[in-house]
């Protein structure tokens, strides 16, 4: 929920969502699932392109909206496929956006229901969709010896999301790297290797598609048995064996084995570094949305900690309120911010 001040352009750091508005206002929304509402025959029709979303506002008041999207706007790109998709009542329709710019369709004098950005399929060009990706990794810290796991994903925020809640919940850090520079096609596969010997399963080759935020998202998971000091990954287009994206692991991206016993739990990590963390922890919005969804903190305590008037305050009481929820709600917050900014975490330790 956002509490619209008065007139102006206002964009939600979490969602990407970004409203014009002619006056003050509240506005709700939340995230939707694409694979709830395409029926069979939409999903042979379209392809999703950003998220897809339920917001609630007063009529009128808002002069436009920008749905994020991950289509890559690149010269030549046939931008007519581009829509957006309106639900009401179980059926699609579709509008063309007012304008396509980079990372948003603008749609001006909105109507609102269920919407999203999505992508005419045309038989005739198989894998004309063009998707900015991630390759997000992370690494299992309590899997034997060095067990990563890589995803190929289209720059979605509630696909990223999900993932990055989904590792947390099986004890995982992030380890950060560039994503691919040029732009991939959705109905390619991609094929990861390494310059290193290790083991990758099921196997090396990685479809690229959308898979809702709610649905397992695909990944390889990538075995390393003796780190040496750096170990690199290449991802190549099968069609025509193309370099799309590459990377180093350093020995300083990984936990190894023997060090990750002697972490410190996350009550003891906060407490140990409540100081530093008043004072050098980020991306507080995204946090709380994370420990809203782990029904760690309500509404209530979110808008109180949102309350305070500088961002030192504002981490001191979330990081007090977790040490009144105790040991639990400590190490959730802890694995969060690992999570969300390992680089912190690794400079604390």
């Amino acid at each position: 929920r956002a509490h619209l001040p008065g007139a102006g352009i206002f964009q939600c750091s979490i969602t990407g969502l970004s409203f014009e508005v002619k006056s003050a206002v509240t506005i709700t929304y939340r995230y939707a699932s694409w694979t709830t509402h395409l029926s069979e025959a939409d999903q042979e029709m379209v392809e999703p392109a950003g998220p897809l979303f339920h917001i609630e506002v007063q009529p009128g008041v808002v002069q436009a909206v920008r749905l994020p999207h991950f289509i890559c706007l690149a010269e030549g790109v046939n931008t007519s496929l581009c829509f957006i998709a309106h639900f009401i009542s179980g059926k699609m329709t579709l509008e063309r956006p007012t304008r396509l710019i980079a990372f948003s369709a603008v749609l001006e004098n909105p109507s609102f229901s269920l919407l999203g950005v999505v992508w005419r399929r045309l038989r005739s060009t198989l894998n004309s969709l063009p998707v900015h990706s991630l390759v997000l990794i992370f690494q299992q810290l309590s899997a034997a010896d060095i067990t990563l796991h890589l995803y190929l994903v289209p720059d979605d925020k509630a696909v990223k999301q999900a993932i990055e809640k989904q590792e947390m919940n099986w004890n995982s850090k992030l380890i950060p790297k560039p994503p691919p520079l040029n732009r991939l096609f959705f109905g390619c596969i991609y094929r990861v290797t390494s310059t290193n010997t290790v083991e990758i399963t099921p196997e090396e080759y990685l479809p690229f598609c959308y898979k809702s935020p709610m649905e397992q998202q695909l990944f390889v998971e990538i075995y390393i048995r003796n780190m040496a000091e750096e170990v690199g990954l290449l991802m190549t287009d099968t069609r025509n064996d193309t370099v799309v994206w590459r990377a180093l692991l350093r020995s300083g991206d990984i936990n190894l084995p023997a060090c990750v016993s002697k972490t410190l739990s996350g009550a003891a990590f906060m407490k140990k570094h409540k100081i530093e963390l008043c004072s050098r922890m980020r991306q507080l919005s995204t946090i709380l949305l994370h420990l809203r969804d782990a029904n760690i903190v309500n509404s209530d305590e979110e808008e109180e900690v949102q309350g305070q008037d500088t961002s030192q305050r504002r981490n001191r009481v979330l990081l007090e309120l977790a040490e009144k929820k105790g040991l639990e709600a400590q190490e959730q917050l802890y694995q969060i911010v690992r999570m969300k900014d390992p680089y912190l975490i690794a400079d604390l330790e």
